[in-house]
């Protein structure tokens, strides 16, 4: 695949090295295309080294191939990375003023930015706003991380890892650009839970899960892609939430209750592919737990968790409204994956249950599934196996056969 990786000024700009090795290292051939800001922080030779390709940053450098046209339609995908204020800015505002912007002007093959900057540059309305603008045009503009920033500052603008950015990127390359009739979910908002609860048993100490939250990242990043107004309710994702602007963050089961119930009544679609715990200890002291030596670990009572996708189901207001739940299933001695799957289908009462097999290498924490889907009865309705990202179009399509979209709200 031939990439373009774009390089703008920050500290950040360290990590694009990180990401051209680990991008050639793939097999691609990456052209870098670095601001003169970001060569302040990597020298041209770095970028030179690494890629074999020539590194310029004007477009006066090679006026005889006409440098920016020329790497534009050459391109399969764009990554900027880091992408700092002013370089979401001038690609908001269709600036051409160096050899980067140029090309993004001409560019017809998907674009993917990482951001990194401080919060505070992150969440000004201007940057809002300009992101806004950027993904309005089909633009993937990848949420940054939370975490450490240069000097003593911490929150949200941190540059995702190297390896987090070139996945998303190569799964949105894979995807290709989205023609605009692929709007089918325009108008429907949607709700999707993804990751696993915790329960805590003291302060440090937790019941959990393995659940990466990756498919329920997909499934929202698909949703925004085809056009729905998407809400990503996140309990304790390892993965990057892609470019899905609205995330609400929860921890145990009964915020992601309270989260899931607070946003239902407004929504279309609800899909609860969460990980959630059963169970919770019934008393969480306010100090770790000690080991006494000698002594065996004393018993933890367990209480048991509200059953959120069948309150879901049970209690929905919204008229038309869809629910969606996951089932993680593992066989046993009374039955397979599909069996049990397909009794939880008849007990919820969702309108759709997407069964999958997990453990063994399979499910939580890969990049591929296998799912059945089926109806409250249990009867199948689809099946799907590939990636994460062909599984979550396939739970769109079949969305639209039980629900077909709405008209857009003029309120």
């Amino acid at each position: 695949m031939r990439i373009l990786l774009g390089v703008s000024g920050g500290v950040a700009a360290y990590k694009a090295v990180l990401l051209l090795r680990l991008l050639r290292e793939q097999g691609h051939q990456v052209r870098v295309v670095p601001t003169a800001s970001a060569l302040r922080f990597v020298g041209a030779p770095t970028f030179e080294a690494l890629s074999g390709e020539k590194v310029s940053t004007e477009v006066f450098d090679d006026v005889p191939q006409v440098a920016h046209v020329a790497l534009g339609q050459g391109a399969d995908l764009v990554i900027v990375a880091p992408a700092t204020a002013d370089l979401l800015a001038r690609a908001a505002a269709g600036r051409a003023d160096d050899l980067l912007t140029s090309t993004l002007l001409t560019v017809s093959c998907p674009v993917v930015m990482a951001p990194a900057m401080h919060t505070e540059m992150w969440q000004h309305p201007a940057t809002v706003a300009n992101v806004a603008t950027l993904r309005s045009r089909g633009v993937h503009v990848i949420e940054p991380a939370s975490g450490r920033l240069t000097g003593k500052d911490s929150g949200p603008g941190r540059l995702p890892e190297p390896e987090d950015i070139a996945r998303v990127a190569l799964e949105v390359a894979a995807r290709g650009v989205a023609p605009v009739a692929a709007q089918d979910l325009s108008g429907l908002r949607v709700v999707v839970s993804a990751g696993g609860t915790r329960e805590p048993i003291d302060p440090v100490r937790f019941i959990g899960n393995l659940s990466s939250g990756r498919q329920g990242i997909a499934l929202a990043c698909a949703a925004q892609d085809r056009g729905a107004d998407v809400t990503l309710v996140g309990a304790n994702l390892t993965e990057p939430v892609g470019d899905v602007a609205d995330v609400v963050r929860v921890g145990s089961t009964a915020e992601l209750r309270e989260a899931m119930r607070s946003l239902a009544p407004e929504a279309d679609v609800l899909v609860m592919t969460a990980a959630v715990a059963d169970f919770r200890p019934a008393r969480t002291p306010s100090s770790k737990i000690k080991k006494v030596p000698g002594q065996g670990p004393a018993p933890i009572e367990l209480v048991e968790n509200p059953d959120i996708l069948a309150e879901l189901a049970r209690e929905r207001e919204r008229p038309g409204q869809v629910v969606v739940g996951f089932a993680a299933e593992t066989g046993d001695d009374t039955g397979d994956v599909w069996h049990h799957g397909r009794a939880k289908a008849r007990r919820k009462g969702a309108d759709l249950l997407v069964i999958n097999p997990v453990g063994h290498g399979k499910g939580f924490g890969t990049d591929t599934n296998e799912v059945v889907i089926v109806d409250a009865e249990g009867e199948t309705v689809a099946s799907a196996q590939g990636s994460k990202r062909e599984v979550a179009d396939a739970v769109w399509d079949t969305v639209l056969k039980v629900r077909p979209p709405i008209a857009p709200t003029t309120d």
